[in-house]
């Protein structure tokens, strides 16, 4: 008889896969966190503290591309903030545990690219 053949389950580039943590890991065991523009459950390197990242935001090319094609108007609307890099930090030690970059400018064309996800896959 022939060992079982196991099918590993597809999910579209950029999705976030169905078995995917998005929030508090609450004690389950993390293999990877995807760092995006919403906060990432994550266990810290530095304390070891399991939680949902604190992030900062930073001005990308594509803020500024869109703040030039809306004549300045960008900065001034909260909603932009999709456009910005992220940074993460632990909120307990405040230690920075990964930055999130929009490096292409062509983001602020295709509505699709303008929040990507944080999550984690449990191990």
């Amino acid at each position: 008889m022939p060992p079982p053949h196991y099918q590993e389950q597809q999910h579209f580039l950029g999705s976030v896969p169905p078995n995917a943590i998005v929030g508090h890991p609450n004690g389950i065991p993390l293999l990877e966190t995807v760092f995006g523009d919403t906060p990432a459950p994550f266990v810290c390197s530095h304390c070891g503290t399991a939680g949902v990242t604190r992030i900062k935001s930073k001005i990308s090319l594509a803020t500024f591309v869109a703040c030039l094609i809306s004549c300045g108007v960008c900065f001034l609307c909260p909603s932009c903030d999709c456009l910005w890099h992220k940074e993460h930090f632990c909120p307990s030690c405040s230690t920075k545990v990964a930055e999130f970059t929009k490096s292409d400018p062509c983001a602020v064309i295709d509505p699709m690219q303008w929040l990507q996800p944080s999550y984690a896959i449990p191990a």
